[in-house]
């Protein structure tokens, strides 16, 4: 079954095929059948550039419950990173009011 269910993002990053490098231009989320895991719909992740010849992708097929694991990791890394960068390394730390006497 088709789904068409298809979610296209900005990313900036870098994927790897083989043993080479390749800047990100592109990310690519998508629900439908797979076409390599032999699984049923599966959610499919695509990193691509796309000023790049067309084999530049890294491509991934999760199951739904392990894609919903997934995301679930990604926002705990995400958080702590935010925490990271905020308390830690001060960025993006509100700054302070002070009152003049």
């Amino acid at each position: 079954m088709c789904t068409s269910i298809i979610e296209v993002t900005h990313a900036e990053g870098m994927a790897k095929r083989g043993d080479e490098w390749f800047a990100l231009s592109h990310a690519v989320v998508a629900y439908d059948h797979a076409r390599h895991a032999h699984l049923g719909d599966v959610i499919t992740l695509d990193f691509i550039n796309t000023s790049l010849e067309p084999g530049a992708r890294a491509g991934i097929e999760l199951t739904l419950e392990t894609a919903k694991e997934l995301r679930a990791a990604l926002d705990r890394a995400i958080a702590a990173a935010d925490f990271e960068e905020a308390e830690v390394r001060g960025k993006g730390a509100a700054p302070m009011m002070v009152r003049a006497a």
